[in-house]
């Protein structure tokens, strides 16, 4: 197949959506697809074109076997709602012209976020008369209204059609969890029209090491410390701050270190709060290259997840499937009835406590610190769910079985191997 992907965030940015689009589109192309994907200059997550990248309005590149086809993009390193709007206008307008200028694909994969890159896929999918992929990674508008982004009624309600637009315009839409497939089918988005197919990760990559010869580990002098990692994006769904004060909570243990690891101008910001309450049980690290992920990893005793309370159905932490690889036990500090808790409940990978609650998460850290045989048995068992349940493999399967099942020509309705076809990804 002719296989195009229109995500705004790839390699060589190192969190987020842009390792799993880059880990799909490289996997798809291995097996013998056509794979292009067109995408914006990096810049995430600092929301600064990276050097390499800056004075050119496209770039085209080929990597392990992808077509990459970059546009500039309006990036704004302050956060808010006019930065975003910047970005997500010039995305669009810039991004259409090298969607138009390489072959037709036989089908669209578009990732939302962004939720406006729905448009010129729209326009995309009626010039090439081929079905489009709508990947939900998050469900907009409503996470930017939970946490505070989007507040002007009517921009609410510009993007609240955007969003029924982007719904109905797809072909197909693909969902990360239950929880998601739920939300939509109370806003009467077709359950026939959805597919559950889960985040991925690279179980050969990310997967457990000594912790002995983490040299992270020794390189920040945690040899002897119980490490408690947050590692990710700082964003307002997070409430790292929640972690600083369970930090605040333990400094009666000093060999517990509570070790975050960010991009630079949201550590700053973290740093003060540190400061504000005087602790040194606290190390704020900026994000190491991606090849140096897994050892990183390794150096960790304690994986963090963290959320606010108000982010239930509509967030799943691509961290999740990478701590679960790595076979550590996970403390999330997250909604009970959220997405976020019941994949790791369903893993036995790790420990569910109250959002926002630096108490609650205090007494998380220090159960797996005096119960090391629990903490151990947590981590083989959320890397075995890994292996089982998450691998790039088997999400590659899935959506190959998709586009295939898509892209058929049109049959009888009882041909039965297209009929299988659909059946199975919507399992």
């Amino acid at each position: 197949m002719r296989i195009l992907i229109y995500s705004y965030n790839y390699h060589p940015e190192p969190i987020g959506i842009a390792p799993l689009m880059t880990e799909l589109a490289e996997g798809l192309a291995a097996r013998g697809h056509q794979v292009r994907v067109v995408t914006a200059m990096p810049n995430y997550p600092e929301r600064s074109i990276y050097p390499q990248y800056r004075g050119r309005l496209y770039a085209t590149e080929k990597r392990n076997g992808v077509t990459i086809q970059r546009c500039f993009v309006l990036s704004c390193p302050k956060r808010g709602l006019v930065g975003r709007l910047l970005l997500e206008s010039s995305f669009i307008t810039l991004s259409l012209w090298p969607a138009l200028r390489g072959w037709r694909p036989d089908i669209i994969l578009n990732t939302s976020p962004s939720l406006p890159a729905c448009l010129p896929v729209a326009i995309l999918k009626t010039l090439f008369q081929c079905p489009s992929v709508l990947n939900l990674q998050d469900i907009l508008p409503e996470a930017a209204i939970q946490t505070g982004l989007l507040s002007n009624p009517w921009v609410i309600r510009l993007f609240e059609r955007l969003e029924s637009f982007a719904y109905r315009s797809a072909t197909r839409i693909s969902v990360i969890a239950s929880g998601f497939r739920d939300n939509l089918l109370a806003k009467g988005v077709p359950d026939p029209k959805m597919v559950t197919i889960s985040n991925w990760v690279d179980v050969d990559f990310i997967a457990p090491r000594p912790q002995a010869s983490s040299e992270f580990r020794r390189r920040h002098q945690l040899q002897d410390k119980f490490v408690v990692l947050y590692t990710g994006n700082i964003a307002e769904t997070q409430g790292v701050r929640t972690a600083i004060r369970a930090a605040q909570a333990l400094a009666a243990y000093p060999d517990i270190r509570m070790v975050i690891v960010g991009e630079g101008k949201q550590l700053a910001v973290l740093d003060r709060f540190r400061q504000q309450l005087g602790l040194t049980n606290v190390l704020l690290l900026p994000f190491v290259p991606r090849p140096e992920l897994p050892d990183m990893l390794a150096a960790a005793d304690v994986g963090l997840i963290l959320q606010k309370h108000g982010v239930v159905g509509f967030n799943m932490p691509s961290k999740t499937q990478v701590l679960l690889a790595s076979g550590r036990p996970i403390l999330a500090s997250v909604p009970a009835h959220g997405t976020a808790a019941q994949a790791v409940m369903a893993s036995g990978g790790g420990i569910v406590v109250e959002p926002e609650n630096p108490t609650a998460l205090a007494k998380g850290i220090l159960e797996l610190y005096r119960q090391p045989e629990k903490a151990q048995a947590l981590a083989r068992q959320g890397r075995q769910y890994a292996l089982e349940h998450y691998s790039a493999k088997r999400a590659i399967d899935r959506y190959e079985t998709l586009f295939y099942a898509l892209t058929a020509p049109q049959r009888q309705p009882t041909d039965g191997d297209v009929m299988l076809a659909l059946q199975s990804v919507q399992k």
